[in-house]
C-alpha cells in the first residue's frame, strides 16, 4: 500500500500548540471538579471508581503497572486548561497537541525542577495516560458512554545531544471540549497547588465548584460528599477526616464548619472568606491520612499514611433538609442508584 493511502496517526492531523510563556491564572474544568475521576491517595490504586447519578455514569480504571491518576497528576491537567483558556481570550490558534518543557510544567503547578521531580512529573503523564474513563456525562445519549485516557499519549523530545529538552503530549477530545467551553471553566487559587491533602485538594474543588464566591456559601451532607469523593476509606475515617480537615482550615478562600440537624446528620459548610480572586490560604500539615495499598510517585513532599479498603454498604441513602443543597439532588448524588450504567454494559453485551 502507497503511503498516500496510509492512514495518518492522530500526531500527524494535529497542528502544535507551542505552551504560552508567563505566569497565567490557573483554570480547571467543572466536571473534574464535581465528579470523582481521580483517585485522592498518593498510594497505588488499581480498585475501579464506579459512579452513578442519575443519567451520569463514569467508570474510571486503572492498570497494575502505573496505578490510577491522582488528584496530583491532574495539576497537569490544570496546567493544559491554563494554557488552552489564555491562548484562546488572546486570539491565538489551540490544539490538543501541546508542546512544553517540564520546567513550565512544574514551575505552574508549584512543583520543584530537580531530577527527582522530573521523573515524578513522567510517572504522573504515565499514570494520566494508562487511566482510562468511561462516561455519560456530556453525552447527548446517556445510553453510549465516550471512553478516553486522560492523555492519548506523550513523548519526550531530545536536542542535538540526547539530553532531554522537552514534552510533547496529546489530550483527549472529551476534554479539549470541556476547556474550550467558557461556562465549563473556573479560575482557582493559586494556593491550591500547596495543599498536599488528596481529600484537601477534592474539598477545595467542591467548594469552589458549588460554593464559588456565594456569601451564604454552600452545605454538603457527609454521607454525600463519601459517595461523590470514591474513597476507599471507611465511611467514619471519611467523616473524621472532614472534621480534622475543618478544625485545621487549610482550605484557601474558604471557611469550613460543621453542623448538625436534628436528625444527627453531620454537614460540611463551605463559606467565602471574601470575595476578591486575590490567593489565600493557610499552611497544612504535610501528612494526612490517606492512601491504597503500595506507595506511587505523587509529586509532594511526603507521603499520605494508608488508608483502609473499604466495603461500600448496599444502602449509602441519606436525608438533607438544608435550603441550598442543589448538589445533593438526584443530579449529582451517587446515592441515587442510576440507570444509565447499567444499560450502557447491557448494550456492550449486545455487541
Amino acid at each position: 500500500m502507497s503511503s498516500r493511502h496510509r492512514t495518518r496517526s492522530e500526531r500527524e492531523q494535529l497542528e502544535l500548540f507551542r505552551a504560552l510563556p508567563g505566569d497565567l491564572a490557573p483554570r480547571d474544568a467543572q466536571d473534574l471538579m464535581a465528579y470523582p475521576f481521580f483517585s485522592l491517595a498518593k498510594t497505588h490504586r488499581v480498585t475501579p471508581i464506579d459512579f452513578r447519578s442519575g443519567e451520569i455514569a463514569i467508570r474510571v480504571e486503572a492498570v497494575s503497572e502505573h496505578g490510577m491518576a491522582t488528584i496530583w497528576d491532574a495539576d497537569i491537567l490544570i496546567w493544559v486548561a491554563s494554557q488552552i483558556v489564555q491562548a484562546r481570550d488572546s486570539g491565538l490558534r489551540t490544539s490538543r497537541l501541546i508542546a512544553a518543557t517540564p520546567y513550565e510544567i512544574l514551575t505552574f503547578i508549584g512543583r520543584g525542577d530537580s531530577a527527582r521531580d522530573y521523573h515524578r512529573l513522567k510517572a504522573a503523564l504515565d499514570r494520566l495516560q494508562s487511566t482510562t474513563v468511561a462516561t455519560t456525562l456530556r453525552q447527548t445519549n446517556e445510553r453510549r458512554a465516550h471512553r478516553f485516557s486522560w492523555i492519548n499519549e506523550w513523548t519526550e523530545r531530545a536536542d542535538a545531544h540526547g539530553r532531554a529538552d522537552g514534552i510533547d503530549l496529546i489530550v483527549p477530545d472529551w476534554f479539549y471540549k470541556a476547556v474550550l467551553d467558557d461556562a465549563l471553566v473556573l479560575t482557582i487559587d493559586r494556593e491550591y497547588f500547596k495543599l498536599t491533602g488528596g481529600l484537601e485538594r477534592w474539598l477545595y474543588r467542591i467548594a469552589r465548584k458549588h460554593a464559588g464566591r456565594q456569601r451564604a456559601g454552600w452545605r454538603f451532607d457527609f454521607r454525600h460528599l463519601y459517595d461523590k469523593s470514591a474513597s476507599l476509606s471507611p465511611f467514619k475515617r471519611f467523616a473524621f477526616e472532614l472534621r480534622d480537615i475543618a478544625r485545621r482550615q487549610p482550605l484557601p478562600s474558604y471557611r469550613l464548619d460543621v453542623e448538625r440537624d436534628r436528625g444527627g446528620h453531620e454537614r460540611l459548610v463551605f463559606v467565602p472568606v471574601r470575595l476578591s480572586t486575590a490567593p489565600c490560604g493557610q499552611a497544612v500539615e504535610t501528612v494526612v491520612p490517606s492512601g491504597t495499598a503500595a506507595p506511587v510517585l505523587s509529586g509532594t513532599a511526603l507521603p499520605g499514611h494508608q488508608e483502609l479498603e473499604a466495603t461500600f454498604p448496599a444502602d449509602n441513602s441519606a436525608s438533607y433538609d438544608a435550603s441550598n443543597l442543589e448538589s445533593n439532588t438526584e443530579e449529582s448524588n451517587s446515592s441515587v442508584v442510576g440507570r444509565a450504567l447499567d444499560r450502557w454494559k447491557t448494550d456492550e453485551g449486545d455487541r
